[in-house]
C-alpha cells in the first residue's frame, strides 16, 4: 500500500479504532504507541548489478509495558493527527510504500507491509503481512522461476560424481 492510499484509509474512518494485525488473527496490543516515523530512500545494487532507487514510509509501533492490560484502542483520529502532525515537521512522499515495523516478546522485529484492511464493527483493521526475500535478477541470474520437480529414480539424489539436487 502506498503512503497516500493510507492516509485516505485514516481520513474516511477517523470516527473508527485503529488496530493493526500482524500475523492472522493476532493484534498489536491496545497500548500501542506510533514512535517513530522514517522516510526511507533506499539506494540499492541488487545482485544482477542492477541499480534500483524507491523511497518507504516505515511507521513504527510500539507497546508500552506501563499499559499492559490496556483494552481501549488508539482511534484513527488520533493515530492520523499523529501522521499528520509528523508529515508537517518533514513531508512525506506520498507514492511511497508504507510498511509498519514491530515486535512483541513473541514475534520477531519485522517491517510488515500493508496487505488489506477491514472495517469490523467500529474497527478499522490494518492487516499487515510478512514478505520473504527474493532474488530481483531472476533472469540475469539464471534462476528459474518455478520449483524444478526431482526424479525419484533410485540414484541418490547426492553421488561422488556430483550429480546434486
Amino acid at each position: 500500500m502506498k503512503t497516500k492510499e493510507l492516509f485516505k484509509v485514516l481520513e474516511q474512518n477517523q470516527d473508527k479504532s485503529l488496530l493493526f494485525e500482524y500475523a492472522p488473527n493476532l493484534l498489536v496490543g491496545a497500548n500501542y504507541h506510533i514512535t517513530e516515523v522514517k522516510h526511507v530512500a533506499i539506494d540499492s545494487v541488487d545482485c544482477g548489478s542492477q541499480v534500483d532507487t524507491w523511497k518507504e514510509t516505515i511507521i513504527q509501533l510500539w507497546e508500552s509495558p506501563s499499559e499492559l492490560g490496556k483494552t481501549e484502542y488508539m482511534s484513527v483520529y488520533k493515530g492520523l493527527a499523529i501522521l499528520n502532525k509528523v508529515g508537517k515537521m518533514k513531508p512525506y512522499v506520498l507514492d511511497a510504500e508504507v510498511k509498519f515495523e514491530y515486535s512483541n516478546a513473541t514475534f520477531h522485529t519485522a517491517q510488515l507491509f500493508v496487505n488489506d484492511f477491514e472495517i469490523r464493527e467500529n474497527n478499522l483493521i490494518i492487516k499487515l503481512a510478512i514478505e520473504k526475500t527474493d532474488c530481483k535478477a531472476k533472469e540475469l541470474c539464471g534462476v528459474p522461476e518455478t520449483l524444478e520437480t526431482v526424479s525419484t529414480s533410485t540414484e541418490p539424489c547426492c553421488s561422488p560424481n556430483g550429480n546434486c539436487c
